[in-house]
């Protein structure tokens, strides 16, 4: 290989923290970097507790995975402001595979999911990761944000199920509805209350952490108004003082199979999610990320908070963006965000106990809102072949899977594009 090829393909697997210490770095960055990396925390520490829960899992789970996951994602990354941790598109797929196959399973999928992803991303096929129409990416994050908005709808409204909660969204809605007799004033009114201050913040103040203030704000209340709600404490225990001791899933050849399709959607969505997070830091900052080694980034990410006992992790748009936003300068702000989070653990942990579910279900009914991309959608339904391709990945992904979905919506995009050269290839052809 020339040595020019040699040393694009370097540079190409060259972590931009590497590149930004080796530009220089002084105390001014890391004063910009502390700060930016405080303010994403702030922001990311009830949104990781609330997607942990949503998923079927504890909300340490969701801090693991923040902590260890985002670390590294920023550490040996391709982007210099991306920041990673559990995302809210994942938690349809982390709540199915933890009712088929338990957290050990679930963590053994995170894992395998990690191996593929840095699969990937060492073949130098990051960037046909972004050739996914753009309307499948709308379709399948509408149809992710209408899951989420059912699967919080029984915290939020503090309703009790005669058994367990269904799956899939429709049985989902006539269990809930069929227990709506029991439904809780007091945790629908908290619930409401933080939407309302969440939104109210972020549009005053647009820095100010307006989800931990809302969640803060109802805590105090449902305490000292002694509510009787679920909180964190009642429902999980509270949350550790610290992160555990790595361990290894359990391996079998029989459990790898049984758990590969699960991994094959996980790491699709991670790439994808990853990967236009990326692009949007980009936008905002005229930069250009490395791709392939940020999927590399990602998936040594997501095998690190695997063995933590963390849930997936991918970058994030809103806590990259929030991070901009700070005046991030480098990867340390990513990393010091992890810090900081580690911090908020080890010192405040006994409070996450009363925290009350409704006001996490709050958070979550907020993501949801913010994950479907209205005005993208009312454009897109304009164009009959973008409407078909948006509907077909929405339905699909409603109604089956997340997979199912994003295939037949780039199966059709796919139809239609050739269907549409033919015929005007066809009308050009003087034989026509």
């Amino acid at each position: 290989m020339p040595e020019a090829a040699l040393a694009a393909s370097a540079k190409l697997y060259r972590p931009k923290l590497a590149t930004t210490l080796a530009e220089g770095y002084g105390l001014a960055d890391l004063r910009h970097d502390a700060i930016a990396g405080l303010t994403v925390a702030i922001v990311a520490l009830p949104l990781s507790m609330a997607i942990a829960v949503a998923s079927g899992v504890s909300p340490d789970r969701g801090l693991f995975a923040a902590i260890v996951g985002g670390f590294l994602v920023s550490a040996l990354g391709g982007s210099r402001f991306q920041v990673g941790g559990p995302a809210g598109a994942f938690i349809v797929l982390v709540a199915a595979t933890v009712a088929k196959f338990g957290v050990d399973g679930l963590m053994l999928t995170v894992m395998l999911s990690g191996l593929m992803l840095t699969l990937l991303g060492a073949l130098r096929l990051g960037g046909l990761i972004r050739h996914i129409p753009h309307a499948v990416t709308v379709g399948f994050t509408a149809g992710i944000a209408l899951t989420i908005l059912a699967s919080q709808m029984k915290d939020l409204f503090g309703l009790r199920l005669a058994g367990a909660e269904p799956g899939a969204v429709v049985p989902k809605i006539a269990a809930l509805a069929h227990a709506w007799p029991s439904a809780s004033p007091a945790a629908f009114g908290l619930g409401l209350g933080v939407i309302a201050i969440a939104a109210g913040v972020r549009r005053a103040k647009p820095l100010w952490p307006a989800m931990l203030i809302a969640v803060t704000a109802a805590s105090i209340a449902a305490s000292l108004l002694h509510l009787p709600l679920d909180t964190i404490g009642s429902r999980f225990g509270g949350i550790p003082h610290g992160l555990p001791a790595p361990h290894l899933p359990t391996v079998t050849a029989q459990k790898l199979l049984a758990v590969l399709p699960a991994a094959l959607s996980f790491t699709l969505l991670g790439g994808i999610e990853s990967l236009l997070s990326a692009v949007v830091a980009d936008g905002m900052t005229g930069r250009r990320h490395r791709s392939n080694m940020e999927l590399v980034a990602q998936g040594l990410a997501n095998i690190a908070s695997a063995l933590f006992g963390g849930v997936s992790v991918t970058g994030t748009i809103a806590r990259t963006a929030t991070n901009v936003r700070a005046g991030a300068r480098s990867p340390v702000a990513g990393m010091l965000h992890a810090v900081f989070l580690l911090a908020f653990m080890v010192v405040a942990a006994p409070l996450a106990s009363y925290v009350p579910l409704s006001a996490l279900a709050g958070v979550l009914v907020l993501v949801a809102w913010n994950m479907a991309e209205k005005p993208a959608i009312a454009q897109l339904l304009r164009d009959p072949r973008t409407g078909s391709v948006l509907l077909t990945t929405f339905g699909l992904t409603v109604a089956r899977d997340l997979t199912t979905g994003i295939a037949c919506g780039c199966a059709l995009a796919a139809a239609l594009w050739g269907f549409e050269t033919w015929r005007n290839h066809r009308s050009l052809s003087p034989f026509a």
